[in-house]
């Protein structure tokens, strides 16, 4: 689904992503590790259109997506989360899912002067579609809490309940799992999995615990340094070498690695 050719991403002198090429398989969850300053979240930021690539090509269904913004690539299905939750902390939780859609009849001003009806009905599908998600997630007791409320995993799941409120076919999770506790943790890998074998979501999740990981991801890419270092299953990454020494033999042997 996603080819990453020679991708480079420079700030001034500083390379952070310097030469890496990838490929995403469709209906795969691919994990993305690798220790501080490897180059993850920008390359994450580059593929989803947050940032332009200083050169190099991305590529998407054999289409070629470099440098269009995210806006163009939310509407081709490639959706990105953030190590921080983006939630909109005064509306409710399902309004949060509800604003999701774009092009909705009551953006348009006209149409709320003539168009009422039409309003009406395309809300109580989206408050349909919304329960639906929230039912899906398990966390339908939420729907009208305020999303500034919510718990840190609370909002990953709410973010991961956005995904759903579109036709989503690739969705970037960067770091999920960051200040969740370990029951809300397994709540979400549980959603990601049933997302990719019910739905057919493709991910590409960065995280840096090697159990949720491994629990989740095949194949695991490592990167360092801003390239591509290593790709395989999460049993043979953490026996690789390269690997190891990258993370300067600490993370692995801990199952619990360091990411950015």
């Amino acid at each position: 689904m996603i080819r990453v050719e020679d991708l480079n991403r420079h700030f001034g002198g500083f390379r952070a992503v310097d030469g890496a090429s990838l490929t995403i398989e469709t209906g795969s969850i691919t994990g993305l590790i690798g220790p501080n300053g490897a180059g993850k979240s920008t390359l994450f930021n580059v593929i989803a259109g947050v940032l332009p690539p200083t050169s190099g090509r991305v590529f998407m269904d054999g289409e070629d997506i470099t440098g269009l913004p995210p806006h163009a690539l939310f509407h081709k299905g490639l959706l990105r989360t953030f190590q921080l939750a983006h939630e909109f902390s005064s509306m409710t939780v399902r309004e949060n899912l509800m604003m999701v859609p774009g092009g909705q009849a009551g953006e348009t001003i006209w149409k709320t002067w003539f168009q009422r009806g039409r309003i009406a009905r395309e809300e109580a599908e989206l408050r349909r579609k919304a329960d639906e998600v929230l039912d899906f997630l398990t966390i339908r007791h939420l729907a009208h809490e305020k999303a500034g409320n919510l718990s840190g995993g609370q909002k990953k799941l709410l973010e991961l309940g956005r995904t759903m409120m579109v036709d989503a076919k690739i969705v970037f999770l960067d770091e999920v799992g960051a200040g969740v506790n370990r029951t809300l943790l397994m709540t979400i890998a549980d959603a990601i999995i049933r997302l990719n074998k019910e739905r057919g979501y493709t991910f590409c999740v960065i995280e840096h615990d090697m159990d949720f990981i491994g629990k989740l991801c095949d194949p695991v890419i490592v990167m360092a340094e801003g390239h591509v270092l290593a790709q395989g299953s999460a049993a043979d990454i953490m026996k690789n070498e390269a690997v190891i020494e990258a993370y300067l033999g600490t993370g692995l042997k801990n199952k619990d690695m360091v990411g950015a």
